[in-house]
Order: structure tokens, then sequence, then C-alpha cells
């Protein structure tokens, strides 16, 4: 129970951050996100109505902010300025709300990150009051750099956002989690529940995650495996693996048998 995650001094008991688009409908978003468990929900403020379209429906009447942290992001966002614009515009709607998810993209063959705008952003957000996440790259002084700056959460992908293929650098994270005195995050990349597992055993705060559910074939399920993974991978971090060993070692002590 002491076990918990907090980010900008607010703490949660799950470690498993989640976005809501790509799913059918507001009914299946809602399904899938009580089901994973995770208090913190991501929201594409350029994609998805909070308010600022008054004859659609409206998301947070689906998620609502008594219930969950909602984490505006800049997905979508290609500059420093629209990043900017797009978080000024989140915490106009969620009435002063400062904490907010940063993204700025290179490309859209990749969506890998463009670090300058993303430095230049950070910086502007910050100075400007806002509790800034920040998805990144897995260049561990590129991490630091975001953490002295200022920002109360790193993310750096584990792959390509959508991809699906996993943790592909864990060493780089690693480096980056030896420097930390924040969380750090893994964002974008996970598939599967043994990714975010993965993730976890290796000592990382939390993961972020929403292709993988909402492109699931049953995301709902899929909800509930990442909910279990998340905190298995947990707990095998804070009870320590076995040491890897070269050869094979009796599970049963030798002493006393007979010759």
């Amino acid at each position: 129970m002491s076990d918990l995650l907090t980010i900008a001094g607010k703490t949660y008991s799950s470690r498993l951050l989640i976005g809501t688009g790509k799913y059918k409908d507001f009914d299946e978003t809602r399904d899938a996100i009580e089901t994973s468990g995770a208090e913190i929900v991501t929201v594409a403020i350029r994609r998805t109505n909070i308010g600022q379209n008054a004859d659609e429906p409206n998301l947070l009447d689906y998620i609502t902010p008594d219930k969950y942290t909602i984490l505006p992001n800049t997905a979508g966002c290609y500059t420093a300025e629209e990043a900017v614009r797009c978080c000024k515009l989140a915490r106009e709607l969620l009435d002063g709300h400062d904490l907010v998810k940063l993204e700025v993209l290179g490309d859209q063959k990749t969506l890998y990150p463009n670090i300058i705008h993303t430095v230049q952003a950070a910086k502007e957000l910050i100075d400007d009051g806002f509790k800034v996440m920040v998805y990144t790259n897995d260049d561990p002084i590129v991490a630091k750099e975001l953490e002295d700056m200022g920002c109360v959460a790193v993310m750096p992908l584990g792959s390509l956002i959508g991809s699906g293929l996993g943790i592909l650098n864990p060493h780089n994270i690693r480096l980056i989690m030896e420097e930390a005195n924040i969380p750090i995050i893994v964002d974008a990349g996970v598939g599967t529940a043994s990714d975010a597992a993965i993730a976890m055993e290796m000592g990382c705060d939390g993961v972020l995650l929403n292709s993988a559910v909402a492109h699931a074939r049953k995301p709902v399920l899929m909800a509930s495996a990442m909910k279990k993974a998340i905190e298995a991978g947990r707990e095998s971090f804070l009870a320590g693996r076995m040491p890897r060993k070269a050869y094979a070692s009796a599970s049963s002590p030798l002493d006393g048998l007979s010759r």
C-alpha cells in the first residue's frame, strides 16, 4: 500500500497511465479505462472534445475529472508554438489545470520527437507555471537536461508511437533511470502485456500506453491484462530477481544425499 507513484506532489496507486484515443466510441473508452485501474488519463487536445466543441459529445462526460487526473497532451503538434498553444487551451478548458504531457513530433512517418522544439516548449511552459511530463527519445543526456529544466516526469519512448515493437533499447532507459530524480515513465511502443511487465521489471516508475489496448481485438480484456502486467512487473522489480547463471543449479539442496 505504501508503494505509490508520485508526480508533481500527487500520489497514485496505479502505475499505468492510459490514453483515450482510437476506441470505437466513448463507451468503450470508459469501460477499458475503468478496467485498467489507471488513475491518470491522457487526452489529445487537438483530437478529442473536452468542451471546445459544444455541439459534440464531451469525453469528460465519460471520463470525469473528479475520478481521474486528466492529462492533456499535445499529440499532433509539430512545433513548440503549436504545443504551447494546446497546453494553454487545455488550461482554460480545465479551469486552470496545470499538469500536461508535452510531445512535439518531428515527422508524420515516425512520430519521433523533435528534441529542439520539445526543449523549447518545455522551457516556455515551465516558465508559465505548467507542470510538464515530457515525451522524449531515449537519450540519457536529453532526459537529464529536461529534468534539470524542471519537468516533473520524463517519458522516453520504448519504440515508435503505435508500433507495438516493445522496448527496443532497454540499456538507454536504464541509463536514464540511473541519473533520474523524477519519475521515468515508458511512453510509446508497448504492444502487449509482456512489454509492460518488462518495463516495470527494469525499474521504470510507470508505463503510458494507448494503442496496445485500443487496437486489441478485445480492448477491455487487454486493459485487464495490462493492469495485471504492471502490478506483476512492479512486484518482480521490488522482489529482486535471482542472479543469472551460465550453468544449471539444482533447485533442491544436495547435502546429505547418498552416493
